[in-house]
Parts: structure tokens; C-alpha cells; sequence
């Protein structure tokens, strides 16, 4: 059998780190041909050593100085590369099967592109792709007969509960509702007063994944659903009328998806990526992944509410900016991008995340998407204002 191999953009983070994982199960299976990190040297060099890519890309010449270092006196030859363009450079390698796109927000929309752009298999763990440039990501996935796959658990598991083979067309399936779920993360029951004191720690600390510190602080928001509402509108052509987010706290139920004639398919898992990451590898096969199997006895109940607006004003505000079009969606993103930075870094109070967001969009009108570039000034406009409006609301 001929080994798929493959690219990570962003190997360092909890996808990386859980792919390599999967792909450690079935070195017969898998070929590392590039890992990329932002700039965690020592992280990026230890899984240099580990799976011998042929090349290594980290963001700036100073640290790959070191990393080249580090993997000199190792004995690993895995070739060193810096810099965005590199980063495009090893995601469209015509030597590479399938792309696992986990660079997390804004800064992995151009080799994500880059990769759907060499039609590859990619693997999209990079929701903000889809947040930002939607229709043009789409567009260039049709135009340059790309697979794409979702990796987010939810976006995964709708796509195993689509009837085989579907393309984008709902009324002709017989599709009639995407139910997204969502954990309501650490805070579902906190009491509303006491937001005010939440700290990043808290924020972080999510009852039943293991993820990194922005996607953490954005289950802790539910923003992570808004940003999964509009992906899911790109990914599989649905009105956005016909996606709902229900709180599911056990975070069993992965999605679902309705059918006209009452039925609703569902798929179940212990909450773990490596399930979806595994899936999407080996598609259309089926491979272990080292997750624990389900056991429904044990998990005993399973509960759904919907989603309390008050508690999570994240979600309406993604509806809004889906509802706009255009630039909403990627101004939405930058700002978040941006009031997330701000908390993590105790320079903003929990609820000023959402104030920041709310803010930006109300300061800056939504314009037509037209292409790549006008998405990136939207972009690069609303980090500016959210940045002025988060130091004004500043602790």
C-alpha cells in the first residue's frame, strides 16, 4: 500500500499534536513530508526528531537559526524553512497527498488556500478559513478539485451523518436541519454575576476537551459555535436559518442532522479529536485512532437545552454578521481574534470580549466581499479598531 503523505500546518498546537498522534498508530500508513510551527523551536524540533520530515517551517529566520541548530546536533536533516511564503511553499508541495490545516485563526487562511489552490486533500481544522473568506474558499475548492474534509468534531460529525456523497444541495437529500452542539463549556452554570471575576485560567480550564488557550477562551464564550455556524453555512450549503446550536453538556453527541421525514442521524463519540482527525486521514476508510470506545451505559443520560443568549451573547452576534455577509464574517473574527488576546493577557475583563466584538461591528460597516485583498483590509482594519476599543475598556 502506497503511504499517503502528508503536511502539518501547525503542528505544535492540540490538532498537530493529536494528528501525529494518529499518524504514529500507522507509520505503514502515513509519510511526514513538512511540519510548521509559528515559533515554538523546541516543540517543532522534538517532532522534527520523532517523524523526520523533509522539511521543517517555523515564522522567522532567527528562530529557525536555532531550530537548525537544535536538529544539526540531533542527527535529524529535516530542511529548514522560514517565513508566510515557505509556509504556502511546503502546503502546496506537488510531492504531498493531504494537508492537515491546524494553524489557528486569520494567519492560516493563505496556505490553507495555498493547499486547496494545488488540489490537495485538506484536512480543515482552520474554522476562521471558511469564517473569513467563505465563498472564495469555496470557490476555489470547486475550481481546483480539492477535497475538503472537516476536522472541528461537529463539522465532522455532520459530514459522517450526510447522506455518502453529498454535494451541497439540502432540498435534493432531503436535509432539513443541522443541529450544531455545544458543551456551554466551564461557565454554563456559572451565575451571571460573577463574570465579572472570571480569569483566563478559568476560561481555559474546559470540562471535557483538551484544547489550546484561544479555542479554550472561545468554547468559554461560544463563540466557537457562532465561528461553527457560519462554517458550517459554507461547508455544506445550508440557509443559515436552517443551522441550530444546542447545549449538550456531555459532549457525546458530536452533531446532527434532520431529515424531512422526521428521522435524525447522529454521530457519538467520547470527546476526543482524535476521532475526527482519524476519520478524515483515513477517508473513506476506517482506522483506529486510540480513542476509548463509547460505552452508553456508563454515560447514563444525555441532555440537550438551547443555547441562553444572555449568558452567551457571542452566538446572536455571529448570526448578525452571517445574517450581513461580506465583510462581517472576517471583521466578527478579527475582532474576537483581538479581545481574546486582550483577555488572555488580563488586560480585558471576560465580558469585554463580547463588547469588543459588538463594538467593531457596529463601528465598522460590512462591504462586499469582493476578493482575497478586500477580505485581508477588512481584516487588518477591524484588529486596529478592536485594538482601540479594548485599550479604552482595558482593566
Amino acid at each position: 500500500m502506497k503511504k499517503q503523505s502528508l503536511t502539518i500546518l501547525g503542528v505544535t498546537g492540540s490538532i498537530g499534536g493529536s494528528t501525529l498522534d494518529v499518524v504514529g498508530r500507522h507509520r505503514d500508513r502515513f509519510e511526514i513530508v513538512a511540519l510548521t510551527a509559528h515559533s515554538s523551536v523546541e516543540a517543532l524540533a522534538q517532532r522534527c526528531i520523532e517523524f523526520s520530515p523533509r522539511y521543517a517551517v517555523i515564522g522567522t529566520a532567527e528562530a529557525a537559526g536555532e531550530l537548525r541548530q537544535r536538529l544539526r546536533q540531533a542527527g535529524c536533516r529535516s530542511e529548514v524553512m522560514h517565513g508566510a511564503a515557505a509556509l504556502e511553499e511546503v502546503a502546496a508541495l506537488p510531492e504531498v497527498d493531504s494537508v492537515m490545516a491546524a494553524i489557528v485563526g486569520a494567519a492560516g487562511l493563505r496556505a490553507t488556500l495555498a493547499a486547496v489552490r494545488s488540489g490537495k486533500k485538506v484536512l480543515l481544522a482552520n474554522k476562521e478559513s471558511l469564517v473569513m473568506a467563505g465563498d472564495l474558499f469555496m470557490a476555489e475548492v470547486r475550481r481546483n478539485g480539492a477535497q475538503l474534509l472537516p476536522i472541528d468534531s461537529e463539522h465532522n460529525a455532520v459530514f459522517q451523518s450526510l447522506p455518502p456523497g453529498y454535494r451541497g444541495d439540502p432540498a435534493a437529500s432531503g436535509v432539513a436541519r443541522i443541529l450544531l452542539t455545544a458543551s456551554g463549556g466551564p461557565f454554563r452554570k456559572l451565575p451571571l454575576e460573577a463574570f465579572a471575576d472570571i480569569t483566563p485560567a478559568q476560561a481555559c480550564a474546559h470540562p471535557n476537551w483538551v484544547m489550546g488557550r484561544k479555542i479554550s477562551v472561545d468554547s468559554a464564550t461560544m463563540m466557537n459555535k457562532g465561528l461553527e455556524v457560519i462554517e458550517a453555512r459554507h461547508l455544506f450549503n445550508v440557509a443559515k436559518d436552517a443551522i441550530e446550536v444546542v447545549v449538550h453538556p456531555q459532549s457525546v453527541v458530536h452533531s446532527l442532522v434532520q431529515y424531512v421525514d422526521g428521522s435524525v442521524l447522529a454521530q457519538l463519540g467520547n470527546p476526543d479529536m482524535r476521532t475526527p482527525i482519524a476519520h478524515a486521514l483515513a477517508y473513506p476508510e476506517r482506522i483506529a485512532a486510540g480513542v476509548d470506545w463509547l460505552d452508553l451505559c456508563k454515560v447514563a443520560q444525555l441532555n440537550f437545552e438551547p443555547v441562553d443568549t444572555q449568558r452567551f451573547p457571542c452566538v446572536p452576534l455571529a448570526y448578525a454578521a452571517l445574517a450581513a455577509g461580506g465583510t462581517a464574517p472576517a471583521i466578527l473574527n478579527a475582532a474576537n481574534e483581538v479581545a481574546v488576546e486582550e483577555f488572555l493577557g488580563e488586560r480585558l475583563p471576560f465580558a469585554g470580549i463580547h463588547a469588543v466584538i459588538e463594538a467593531t461591528l457596529s463601528g465598522l460597516p460590512a462591504e462586499p466581499a469582493s476578493d482575497l485583498a478586500a477580505l485581508v483590509a477588512a481584516d487588518r482594519e477591524a484588529r486596529a479598531k478592536a485594538g482601540e476599543i479594548a485599550r479604552r475598556m482595558r482593566r
